[in-house]
This record gives structure tokens, sequence and C-alpha cells, in this order.
């Protein structure tokens, strides 16, 4: 039984219409809340899903958050276990159920990741196949794989280790926003699964800005290096992301961007203990 273990936080800007369509799938997940957070939208978002779906919880914040609009949607939902998706992802019927179950059989497991199918035809996104091949030891016997990471829109993870964490960094806005609280997660003692028999789907928005997420991916993989990783590590990831842009001169915004956050990231600067980066490490010699 899940009854009051489970909440769903969706986050959502300017796309009225998928959020409304990912609503009416998330129709199967009858019983477990839901609720919307809408960053500062223009186009009517959260009036259409009150008219469309009056027992959601709406939270309309007054301006663009990125990420950390999750923040305020986890703090809202009192369960104990954090579902989230995004606009264009939605769970498969029974997922929501089995990953409570999983969690309530692992104390110690923060957050478990689902396997993401894209589009009508439900390919393997590339990311779930990745995960599956963790080279990380399966130190909790997990149905899957233990990894250092998760997926923002396809995860459900344990309300009290979020909020431990503090949650998703403001200013990394979005793009890669997981990393950073995934290794805070590490750090504080938690494990984090790949779990195969849990599904998400995904049919991608149109509505992105993909060079300006290039950039940011880029900008807030930098910051994540260089506030976690001890000063080798730190290096070796500078050097590593640094070599992309050799390739796509438009990245240039994104290491700009970086380096004039280095105040901020040299007085946050708490790198992971030992045992996270031999995991950074292994991961980095498997990939």
């Amino acid at each position: 039984m899940t009854a009051g273990k489970l909440a769903v936080v969706i986050l959502t800007y300017n796309r009225r219409q998928e959020i409304l369509a990912t609503l009416e799938r998330l129709a199967t997940c009858d019983g477990i809340p839901l609720c919307v957070v809408d960053n500062g939208s223009g186009d009517g978002t959260a009036s259409a899903v009150a008219q469309a779906f009056p027992r959601v919880r709406i939270l309309r914040l007054e301006r663009n958050l990125g990420a950390a609009g999750r923040n305020y949607g986890v703090r809202q939902m009192d369960a104990p276990y954090i579902a989230f998706c995004d606009d264009d992802t939605w769970w498969a019927p029974g997922a929501l159920e089995r990953a409570a179950e999983i969690l309530d059989a692992y104390p110690r497991l923060a957050a478990v990741t689902a396997r993401v199918l894209v589009g009508p035809e439900g390919r393997e996104d590339p990311t779930s196949a990745l995960m599956a091949r963790s080279p990380l030891p399966n130190r909790l016997g997990l149905p899957g794989t233990e990894l250092a990471g998760f997926l923002a829109g396809a995860c459900v993870m344990r309300r009290s280790a979020f909020l431990g964490a503090g949650g998703y960094e403001p200013r990394f806005f979005i793009g890669g926003e997981e990393r950073l609280l995934a290794l805070d997660l590490l750090a504080a003692g938690w494990h984090l699964g790949y779990i195969p028999e849990l599904v998400v789907h995904h049919y991608p928005s149109r509505l992105r800005d993909a060079a300006g997420r290039r950039r940011l991916l880029l900008r807030n993989a930098l910051w994540c290096a260089w506030l976690r990783r001890p000063l080798g590590g730190a290096w070796q990831e500078t050097r590593r992301w640094l070599g992309q842009v050799r390739g796509d001169p438009g990245l240039l915004g994104g290491v700009m961007a970086a380096f004039l956050g280095l105040p901020w990231v040299l007085q946050n600067r708490r790198p992971v203990p030992a045992h996270v980066e031999s995991c950074l490490r292994l991961l980095e010699k498997d990939g």
C-alpha cells in the first residue's frame, strides 16, 4: 500500500499544452497527490491546470527559478517519498508503487531512477543504458545498479534526504543540476540506485533552447567540479570539459559564466569524502 507514502512534484514553465497532457497521463496515479510547480509561466499554464485538474495542487512562483522550483514543491508535500517528473515526462502505471516498495526495503537508499523510454516508439534513453552498466559496487544488493547520480525528471526521492542535502542549488538554474545534489547525498552517506523495472515515458518538448541549455550544462559541470572535487579530480574534470569547447565555440559563454562565478564557488567549496571521490574516479576510468 502506498497511501500517504508518495506525492508527485511536476515542474513546468510556459508549456501549457504539455503539462495538461502529462497530467492526463498521470491519471493512473489514483490517490497519489500531485503538485505542479509553475515557474512563473506567462502562457496561462497555472490557470489552465486549475480549471482542468481542480484536485492538483498548484504552486505559482513569481519568477522562473529553474530546478530550484522543485524545492518549493517538496516542502509543500509531506509524503516521505517524492516522485519527480517534468511537463514532458510521466510515470508508467505501477512504477510509483514499486518505487515506494524498494525505498521501504532499503533505508539507506536516497533515490531511485527509472528507465526512460522516449517517444511513442518507446526507445530507451541512452542515459538509461549507461546507468544499467554502472561499474559501482552494488553494496545494497539492489534489483538494479548503484549510481553516483540520478535523473531529476525520472526519480523518486526520500524527502528527508532531499531536504537534508538542501535540495537544488538555485544558482545552477537548470541543466545538469542533479550532479551537485547527488554528490551531497553520497557525501552524507546515502546511496543512489537505478531500477530498470521502473519506467518513465518522455516525449521531449519542442519548446526548448538547446544552445542555451548546453552552455548551462557546461557552466554547472565546471561549478560542480570546483565545488566538490578534490584538486586533482577538479583539474582533470575541468580539462575534459574545456576540451569540448574546441568543437563547439558556442560553449565559450558557459566557460565565461563559470569563471565569473568563481568567488561564490570558492566561498562554498566543500570537497567530497575520499569514498565518494573514489566512485567518481571509477566512473571516469570506466567511461
